[in-house]
């Protein structure tokens, strides 16, 4: 008789990676433990005896590290191997999973982390960074809110469709459909960035040239605005990306290098902490 996973098996499953991914994580072990965790419920249905199910399970103790929401893909894919190779399928053993599983943690994870962290999470921060104007709890509440639905929901269907589709949900993620998918999420996450920085960071300088009576004859501000409203904001966004994205500077390094900046700047008076003693 063929076996075949229950949905309470799989809904256990994807819960204990949900919320154990990242259990008794170490730089040895990383995502380990949670992966031990979600095939735990499936190997108890697949497996009668204790023997095949600590082989099953030792599987799974090989090194993994992932982005845990889009790789969840990964961890659904492996229960339908887990359940193939319970039915006896020849050309599922442990190698080919740990083969799978190795394979794909390293793709889907750089997509994982251009699509949730550097797309999807600034986005909402950005949104509610904006409802938060004037001290409003709005924001936060938005952000925990909205993220945990889409973290737990996005996750779950990538979960059942990794089982269900098995290596078709593979080809989509690095295909030609998710190379446009991902496309398309990167330009409007660049939108959005962009009006964030354009809302919510503002360099001014408050050099000014007097004349003998004391008299600012030339207020720079006043002129860089009339010929280009907000080039120093522009220039600092554009040299942060740069410092970043080009020259692979990590972002604390990066503000470290603006607070000599905003320092110095203060000291030759370019700028104007408006500090008042």
């Amino acid at each position: 008789m063929e076996k075949k996973l229950s949905k309470k098996a799989l809904s256990k499953s994807f819960h204990n990676w949900y919320y154990g991914h990242l259990t008794c994580f170490s730089q040895e072990h990383m995502q380990t433990f949670g992966y031990l965790c979600s095939m735990l419920p499936l190997v108890e249905e697949l497996y009668d005896n204790e023997e095949d199910k600590a082989k099953a399970m030792n599987t799974y103790t090989a090194f993994f590290n992932t982005e845990p929401q889009l790789g969840t893909v990964i961890v659904g894919i492996t229960a339908g191997l887990e359940e193939a190779r319970a039915n006896g399928a020849e050309d599922v053993d442990e190698e080919t999973i740990n083969g799978l599983r190795a394979g794909l943690m390293g793709p889907i994870a750089g997509i994982g982390d251009s699509l949730v962290v550097g797309t999807v999470i600034p986005i909402l921060l950005g949104i509610a960074m904006g409802m938060s104007t004037g001290g409003s709890p709005l924001g936060a509440i938005f952000y925990i809110i909205v993220w945990n639905l889409f973290a737990y929901f996005g996750m779950r269907f990538m979960y059942f469709k990794g089982y269900q589709l098995g290596g078709k949900a593979v080809d989509f993620l690095v295909g030609p459909q998710g190379e446009a998918l991902r496309e398309s999420i990167s330009m409007l996450g660049g939108i959005v960035i962009g009006a964030v920085s354009a809302t919510w960071v503002s360099v001014k300088t408050s050099l000014q040239l007097k004349n003998d009576d004391g008299e600012a004859y030339l207020v720079l501000q006043d002129k860089l605005d009339s010929v280009f409203p907000g080039l120093l904001t522009s220039i600092f966004i554009v040299a942060c990306w740069y410092l970043m994205a080009k020259k692979q500077l990590s972002p604390i390094k990066v503000m470290l290098l603006l607070v000599v900046v905003a320092f110095l700047g203060a000291l030759t008076g370019f700028f104007d902490p408006g500090l008042a003693y």
